[in-house]
């Protein structure tokens, strides 16, 4: 067969993001990683929400060793893919305790020369109260940056962020925060995060995880967000296939998919980075923490072909997000 020449667009981005030193994962859950089983599969169908208790199953009843070969099987599917960085939240609550901090000290002791890797604080039991505020203490002092959940403390949100915001500006640390998830014009979380970041001083220190909501806004909203989101220098993460399957509803909106308006964002000069997020777990099933796949579902939901760009966003973008220096 007669050999095609063709611009083979996988290739060449491949090949520079490489030059950038490779892909970078900004967004995962590696100690939650490849926890489904045949017993624990019939949760896939259950709502986020119901999931943040559902997995309290697994934490308990994980060992240290069990966590650490999770995380470190993921580690090494980065690493085969040339992953330079990885952001990982690692869960620290009542629950699992500092399991997860344990197992994250030997991932670091094991592979910290071969990729750099940035620890974050799961709160799926919320910051506010009593016995939970207490984990996120103590989460925040291993990890290094603090995370957001402002809607697992439903109808205090305000208050959860200014908690987390305090605690990153008195330890000097930067903020991820899991902000408008439920692909819905009811959710404002990030312009909320916007508002608290300013009002904290934490100007360039704030990342918003997904804002998938925003594209279900009207163009004058998203618009006004893009431009505040600016002024702070608030950073994005997008993890494409985590909500690409967000469920149809009869809330009507503009035509959006169910992705972080990423192609709008790089016209306001606004920073975008690239994540797996949750892999073979009760959340994503299917997710595979393959970095292409991912990288190829954002450039096709937005339609976006700047090839530039997406290098940047697989790549130096993610050290941006991590705080990793250049």
């Amino acid at each position: 067969m007669k050999k095609i020449n063709f611009f083979d667009l996988k290739k060449e981005i491949l090949k520079k993001i490489k030059k950038n030193g490779g892909f970078v994962n900004a967004h995962c859950h590696l100690d939650r990683a490849f926890t489904l089983f045949k017993n624990n599969f019939k949760y896939t169908e259950m709502t986020l929400q119901e999931k943040w208790s559902l997995v309290d199953e697994i934490k308990r009843n994980s060992t240290v060793s069990q966590i650490y070969d999770r995380m470190a099987f993921a580690v090494e599917k980065m690493i085969s893919q040339e992953v330079q960085a990885i952001g990982t939240f690692i869960d620290i609550d009542d629950v699992i305790k500092d399991k997860a901090i344990k197992a994250s000290e030997k991932i670091k002791q094991k592979y910290g020369k071969i990729i750099k890797i940035k620890f974050i604080n799961q709160v799926l039991k919320g910051v506010i109260e009593k016995k939970a505020h207490y984990w996120f203490d103590y989460g925040s002092e291993f990890v290094d940056i603090i995370g957001g959940l402002p809607g697992k403390d439903k109808g205090k949100e305000e208050e959860h962020l200014e908690i987390i915001l305090e605690k990153a500006k008195k330890l000097n640390k930067m903020v991820h925060v899991h902000v408008d998830q439920l692909n819905t014009n009811k959710e404002k979380e990030t312009e909320l995060l916007i508002r608290k970041t300013k009002e904290a001083n934490m100007n360039g220190k704030a990342v918003a995880v997904h804002s998938i909501s925003l594209a279900a806004h009207k163009k004058d909203y998203r618009k006004k967000i893009y431009n505040i989101a600016k002024e702070i220098n608030l950073m994005f993460i997008s993890c494409p296939t985590a909500w690409i399957d967000s469920r149809r509803t009869e809330n009507l909106t503009v035509t959006h998919n169910s992705v972080t308006p990423v192609d709008e964002m790089i016209d306001y000069n606004l920073t975008v980075a690239i994540g797996t997020d949750n892999i073979a777990d009760i959340y994503k099933p299917f997710t595979d923490g393959d970095m292409w796949t991912e990288l190829r579902f954002l450039l096709e939901a937005n339609h976006f072909y700047k090839l530039d760009k997406l290098i940047e966003i697989a790549s130096i973008n993610g050290l941006k997000v991590l705080g990793i220096n250049l």
